[in-house]
């Protein structure tokens, strides 16, 4: 009976099963709302609380606003806020890893659904030299010390009150997440200071950027996306992984040709065990297209639960035949 369920699970249509919980999930946290669903507000995905109806909300703004405080009320009794939610957000990641990002991140599904769009159009994408790749995937870095630094630096008087969530005022989801609720009010410029105008600015050039950066490329965002450095500093204290056996990987290069975040690793890496890198989104794809048994598996507590397979990538590939079929 094990066997036979491992066989399913090996075997099934990945892109079917990832789509239905990529809807669930976008129905869940950016409408939520209506149903008065509230799953608080440290989730490790990008859904925003600009967005109303939305039913949970990032962990990247609650923390900015703890980490403005003034230094000596944050070093003081309101640490204890912060150390909380921490550990609220990691008790929510440790589950899925950086499978919110490719499973359930609104954010991320909406870049997905542009990349469908686009296909249908039959518009071709776009891809990035492995030396832009590079030097583009530090960008969620930067992001990430913005969010830090910049409400750290207003608690000791650095930065003006106008700093405030300075992350979230460059954020395309702030902008774009309302709107689908029908929401446009996000689609401006405040004027009311210097730097608010700064801001503001450059969102709203980031959000037209992702619009079309996320037509033409998939996972666009993703590359640059802060919460994505955060999920890959504590990645390894996940109950879920993706790992290698090196030892039975051809280099076919099939797992690359699949990647929507262009990883080589995935391919080339024949040495780590541990093959998550930090900008993977852990959809899988790579261990769906791999025709090696066991080459790649996706594990949960150290068990494998998804795992290459020769007769699930014929299957997915339409060339797997029943079983008294010749082909004649």
């Amino acid at each position: 009976m094990k066997s036979k369920i491992k066989k399913i699970i090996n075997n099934m249509n990945l892109s079917r099963v990832r789509f239905w919980i990529q809807l669930f999930s976008f129905v869940l946290f950016v409408y939520g709302g209506y149903f008065a669903i509230d799953l608080g507000s440290k989730l490790p995905i990008f859904t925003c609380p600009y967005n109303e109806q939305s039913g949970a909300t990032c962990y990247l703004i609650p923390l900015q606003h703890q980490l403005s405080m003034p230094a000596q009320i944050l070093l003081g009794g309101a640490g204890i806020s912060v150390i909380v939610g921490l550990v609220t957000f990691l008790f929510w990641f440790i589950f899925l890893n950086k499978a919110w990002c490719g499973y359930v991140c609104p954010f991320g599904t909406f870049q997905d659904w542009l990349t469908s769009l686009r296909k249908s159009m039959g518009i071709r994408y776009s891809t990035y030299t492995q030396n832009q790749f590079e030097r583009l995937s530090k960008i969620k870095y930067v992001l990430l010390a913005i969010v830090l630094l910049a409400p750290l630096l207003m608690g000791v008087g650095a930065l003006g009150s106008e700093w405030s969530a300075a992350f979230c005022q460059i954020c395309p989801a702030r902008i774009i997440s309302p709107m689908f609720s029908g929401d446009l009010s996000q689609w401006k410029i405040d004027f009311s200071t210097k730097t608010s105008m700064i801001l503001t600015a450059i969102g709203m050039i980031f959000a037209g950027l992702f619009l079309v950066g996320s037509f033409i490329k998939k996972r666009f965002f993703c590359f640059f996306c802060p919460m994505s450095a955060l999920h890959f500093i504590f990645s390894k204290f996940s109950i879920v992984q993706l790992t290698k056996d090196g030892s039975k990987c051809s280099t076919c290069g099939d797992c690359y040709a699949v990647c929507d975040m262009q990883i080589k690793d995935i391919a080339d890496d024949v040495k780590s065990t541990n093959i998550l890198r930090d900008d993977c989104i852990l959809c899988l794809k790579c261990v769906a297209a791999c025709p090696e048994n066991d080459a790649l598996h996706f594990d949960i507590f150290k068990i494998r639960a998804f795992s290459s397979t020769r007769e699930g990538f014929e299957k997915r590939m339409g060339l797997h035949k029943p079983k008294g079929d010749s082909g004649e």
